[in-house]
């Protein structure tokens, strides 16, 4: 079953299957919790119906991902103490507390309110439901300030002490808040924002390609424009500072993601837009490049120096075929979303937002891009780090459980492939069911039908069926009689 891979090779392809399948789940749990949240207080604020509809609706496809996030995220775990005992062996003084701590102060606020959340509506105040969404919407936040602080120690190793072979933790407040976690917070929280407001734009310029032009589908679609605008332009800015950070920490990374080979000497640097780096040997075939701009984004100087990666060991090299095309995939699909941003904003000061129809096939394409450039920024960021599970202190195959076997290791890989594309594909599957149908008329009158609505929630909150009042009014009407 080890199709000719070893042990390590395989155990990591799992986890980084497994992560993979995990991250898209948080991320979205994250920016729709959060949404969710602005809804309720919008239609607190001003009880306009259309906040409340939009919220029903939302809160759907945010229950499946917070569900499949907390399942792929229990394999996740189970995996450090299979395919990593060396590791958490070693480490797990550190990645543990982290990780109990993200239990204790995240999930658990997450799962106390989530129940009100989910179910509330009716049965508590609403501000005490108000309350319950926001509850969640912050737990969501600080389990991703946990996770990540476990995740940039690894990158970025501080306040801590090796004794007889272990990783002893000396200072919590230097290992929690290492070099790289502000930036990385920063990063991931911004990428967990675009790819639920482009989650909100696909689906809401799916249905306008579709025909519809109702307030449910124009509300939404403009709010999640405004927040592509802001959360895009906001991480150019946070991805320039985090690759200065990367820079002065994890220089091979940083020559990797751009295929930089000799380091510069008072010399510009180009900026690589197309290349194919060759590891074997040392150098990059059909180099395209912008002269001095490497050396000005990279160092904000136009003759700044750069480390190249032949100042590193060959055994301390990542592997730049790989993290440089994932880096160019993850900006160039920011520059997309920049780009929807600012079409967006000059048609709706033309007030064409809701009527061009090329525009809204591009935000549908564009719905997924989210996803894509968070998946290529973790590439980026995981294989970048290689050779090392923890840089520079503990190399990833050092880190492998001594009794796994490749067998064993191919075998659960196997069933984890199968599992997941039966459980996840049927959450997927029906998540798409409820984007495709879209966000329905509950408590907003309907100016096609002049009533309040014409579909009603049934009395499973989370159904992806609604159910048409039209239609058995008179029935309704005889029965209440």
């Amino acid at each position: 079953m080890s199709l000719g891979l070893t042990a390590l090779e395989l155990a990591r392809i799992q986890f980084a299957f497994t992560v993979s399948f995990h991250i898209i789940f948080p991320a979205t749990s994250i920016g729709l919790a959060c949404f969710l949240a602005v809804l309720e207080w919008k239609w607190l604020r001003t009880q306009n119906p259309i906040y409340k509809d939009l919220f029903k609706y939302w809160i759907k496809i945010f229950a499946v991902a917070f569900g499949m996030g907390v399942v792929s995220g229990v394999v996740m775990s189970y995996q450090f103490g299979t395919n990593w005992s060396e590791f958490s062996r070693v480490a797990g003084s550190i990645t543990g507390p982290l990780l109990t701590y993200e239990v204790l102060s995240a999930f658990f606020l997450e799962a106390g309110f989530l129940g009100i959340m989910l179910f509330g509506w009716g049965r508590v105040g609403p501000r005490a439901h108000f309350f319950a969404t926001l509850m969640v919407a912050i737990g969501t936040c600080i389990s991703m300030f946990w996770i990540l602080s476990s995740n940039s120690w690894m990158q970025t190793p501080q306040g801590f002490a090796i004794e007889n072979g272990i990783i002893v933790p000396k200072d919590w407040f230097a290992i929690v808040f290492n070099p790289s976690f502000p930036y990385r917070f920063a990063h991931m929280g911004a990428a967990a924002f675009l790819v639920s407001s482009l989650l909100v734009v696909g689906t809401s310029a799916w249905h306008l390609v579709k025909g519809r032009r109702d307030e449910l589908v124009k509300k939404s679609f403009s709010m999640g424009l405004w927040m592509v605008l802001v959360t895009s332009c906001l991480q150019v800015v946070i991805g320039d500072n985090h690759g200065l950070n990367t820079r002065e920490h994890q220089p091979a990374k940083l020559a990797a993601m751009e295929g930089h080979w000799e380091t510069n000497h008072n010399e510009p640097m180009p900026l690589l837009l197309f290349a194919i780096p060759d590891m074997k040997e040392e150098r990059n075939h059909f180099e395209v490049g912008v002269p001095y701009l490497g050396s000005l984004i990279l160092t904000h100087s136009l003759d700044g120096q750069v480390t190249g990666l032949k100042d590193f060991a060959p055994e301390d090299r990542p592997n730049s075929t790989i993290v440089f095309w994932s880096f160019r995939v993850m900006v160039g699909l920011g520059v997309l979303m920049v780009t929807l941003s600012l079409i967006a904003l000059w048609l709706r000061k033309r007030g064409k937002l809701y009527e061009t129809s090329w525009f809204h096939k591009f935000a549908v394409v564009m719905g997924p891009a989210g996803y894509v450039a968070m998946l290529a920024g973790w590439i980026t960021t995981e294989v970048g780090r290689q050779p090392w599970v923890v840089y520079g202190i503990m190399r990833t195959k050092d880190g492998l459980s001594h009794t796994v076997s490749a067998d064993q290791v191919g075998l659960s890989l196997f069933i984890f492939v199968v599992v997941y594309t039966i459980v996840f594909g049927s959450g997927i599957y029906y998540t798409l069911k409820l984007i495709n149908k879209g966000p329905v008329f509950i408590d907003t009158p309907n100016i096609e039908t002049g009533g309040v609505g014409h579909f009603k929630t049934p009395m499973r909150p989370l159904s992806a069926v609604d159910e048409n009042i039209d239609d058995n009014q008179k029935s309704g009407e005889k029965h209440h009689d």
